[in-house]
C-alpha cells in the first residue's frame, strides 16, 4: 500500500504519502487563495522527500469537505485525474473526520471549520474515530446549545469563542491525518466513501436574477 492523500477543503493545501504503516512524507501550506497554484508542487515535494515516483502510488485519498466550492474542487479534480492516469482507486474522506482523527481529545467533542459568511461547517464526535452527526453548516450562535460544554477543534471553533469556549488545535486538517485514517480503515477491510464533494450550500458566484441571455441575430 502506498497512499497519496491530499485536501484543499480548508485554507490548508496539504499532501501526504502513507506506506500502510506510517506517514513517510508530508507537506502543508496555509493559503486560502492559492490552492491550484500550490497543490501540484506540494505533491512533487512529498514524492521527492519519500524518494518515490507518482506511478508507485497504489491509491489516492482526498478530503471531500465540507468546504468552499472553489478550493474544494481543486483537490477533488486533482485526485480524480491522478486516479484515472494511474489506474488506481480514489477514496474520499470527510475533511472533518481528518481533523477529528488528529485531535488529542478524550470523550465527546466537536469539529468546526470556517465556512465564511459568519458560519461554520461542523459535526459532533464520540471519539477521534467516531462521528455521530452528519456534517452541517450553521451560524455558531444557532448551535451553541447543541455543543455546550464540549471541547471543539478547528478554525471555526477558534474564530467564535463565545459559541466554542473550549476551542483547541489543530486549526486545519492535515493530509497526514487523512492518510493515516484511510490506511487504518482500509487495513480493516472497510470501504471508504466515494470522492464526491460535500458543499452543503450553493457556490458564492451565482447568475443574477434578472440576467438576460443575448444571442446574435
Amino acid at each position: 500500500m502506498l497512499l497519496l492523500a491530499l485536501d484543499t477543503a480548508t485554507p490548508a493545501v496539504t499532501v501526504a504519502l502513507h506506506d500502510g504503516t506510517d506517514v513517510v512524507a508530508a507537506s502543508s501550506q496555509v493559503d486560502a487563495r492559492r490552492h491550484g497554484e500550490l497543490l501540484l508542487p506540494a505533491v512533487d515535494r512529498v514524492l521527492a522527500e519519500a524518494g518515490t515516483r507518482l506511478d508507485a502510488v497504489t491509491g489516492i485519498v482526498v478530503g471531500v469537505g465540507p468546504g468552499p466550492y472553489t478550493g474544494l474542487r481543486v483537490g477533488l479534480m486533482t485526485a480524480d485525474t491522478f486516479g484515472l492516469a494511474l489506474g488506481v482507486p480514489v477514496h474520499g474522506l470527510c475533511t472533518l473526520d481528518g481533523l477529528a482523527y488528529a485531535a488529542e481529545v478524550e470523550g465527546p467533542f466537536v469539529v468546526a471549520t470556517d465556512a465564511r459568511r459568519k458560519e461554520v461547517y461542523w459535526a459532533r464526535y464520540e471519539d477521534p474515530r467516531t462521528r455521530v452527526t452528519e456534517p452541517a453548516v450553521d451560524r455558531p450562535a444557532e448551535i451553541a446549545e447543541l455543543v455546550a460544554g464540549l471541547p471543539a477543534v478547528g478554525a471555526g471553533a477558534l474564530l467564535y469563542p463565545d459559541a466554542f469556549p473550549d476551542a483547541r488545535e489543530p486549526e486545519h486538517v492535515s493530509a497526514a491525518a487523512l492518510a493515516s485514517l484511510a490506511a487504518e480503515r482500509l487495513g480493516k477491510g472497510e470501504e471508504l466513501q466515494a470522492p464526491r464533494p460535500l458543499y452543503l450550500r450553493r457556490p458564492d458566484a451565482q447568475v443574477p436574477k434578472n440576467y438576460k441571455v443575448v444571442t446574435p441575430k
